[in-house]
């Protein structure tokens, strides 16, 4: 087992390159929307950073994967996030198991419904997570929306250098 990748001294450049361009993409981004008051959301588009830029060219990477996947986060959150609410209004108390099983169904259906659709992109299950929980608002859903579709372009426009650094 090597402490260090074995591709490191071949593409070392592209290791630096494509780390220091995803910082500075999300800092632009993230300077622009302001999102840090919803930090389930912020953690899924970091994981979809690392994908885009660590993995540009995994099927997970693919623009229809990015940003449909966190369509259907977007979708299946918002529906579990009411489904949560009304169930705590009308049946259970807080803190009752429903605190659990709809956020866990939340990422449940997300799955289901991307591989179903050809939308698989993990982080996008952490969207419908945060959302659960979290709540939504408009202005989350176009930060989550322009997000992907910022970094999908990114990477578009840097494909012919980027590398799978994994």
């Amino acid at each position: 087992m090597n402490l260090f990748d074995k591709k490191i001294k071949k593409y070392f450049l592209n290791y630096l390159f494509q780390s220091i361009f995803a910082t500075i993409t999300l800092i632009f981004i993230l300077y622009l929307e302001n999102i840090f008051t919803n930090t389930a959301i912020v953690a899924s588009l970091g994981a979809t950073t690392f994908i885009i830029f660590a993995m540009p060219k995994y099927i997970t990477a693919q623009p229809r994967r990015v940003i449909g996947g966190h369509i259907v986060g977007i979708l299946v959150g918002i529906l579990c996030f009411y489904i949560h609410s009304y169930l705590k209004v009308n049946f259970f108390n807080p803190g009752e198991i429903i605190d659990i099983v709809i956020p866990a169904f939340s990422v449940g259906l997300a799955i289901f419904i991307m591989v179903t659709t050809n939308t698989e992109h993990p982080p996008a299950a952490g969207t419908a997570l945060g959302i659960v929980i979290q709540g939504w608002s408009y202005s989350t859903i176009f930060i989550i929306l322009i997000t992907t579709f910022l970094l999908s372009l990114t990477k578009h426009l840097l494909k012919p250098w980027l590398k799978d650094l994994i």
